[in-house]
């Protein structure tokens, strides 16, 4: 059984792992990040995505592919992990910076807030909350 350090981590690295996914436009890798459980969406979009497939064509439909769109960047901090044996709660701040004609632009700022599982997989999110508390110009589809 893993100790209480190598659990933090490994959910760390899961919180690294979704924001290069979803950066370098790698959808079946981003919906394996989640339980089959799981559900995501962010909040402007009304469908909520369950499982990791439904998840992987959601997050498809809305973040614009290489040449699309403006390159981006996520970036996670302030993570906050309470385990809860083989499940998380997970809360952490987030930044996603894009390009623009005047240089970097910070897109949006917010908070995450994570219900994270033990699978056979290793850890995944089961829910993500993703409170927008900063908004300015995301540079999505739709």
């Amino acid at each position: 059984m893993p100790s209480a350090l190598e659990d933090r981590e490994a959910i760390r690295e899961l919180l690294a792992a979704y924001c290069f996914a979803l950066d370098e436009c790698r959808f079946e890798a981003f919906g394996a990040l989640f339980a089959e459980d799981a559900e995501w969406g962010p909040k402007r979009i009304p469908q909520k995505a369950r499982g990791p497939r439904e998840i992987a064509e959601l997050a498809r439909s809305i973040v614009p592919v290489a040449g699309e769109g403006p390159k981006r960047r996520h970036l996670t901090t302030n993570i906050v992990i309470a385990l809860e044996g083989d499940r998380a709660r997970v809360k952490s701040n987030f930044l996603m910076v894009r390009e623009s004609e005047g240089g970097p632009l910070l897109a949006i700022a917010g908070t995450y807030e994570d219900e994270v599982v033990r699978t056979q997989a290793g850890w995944r999110f089961r829910h993500r909350e993703i409170h927008n508390d900063i908004a300015g110009e995301l540079g999505l589809k739709r």
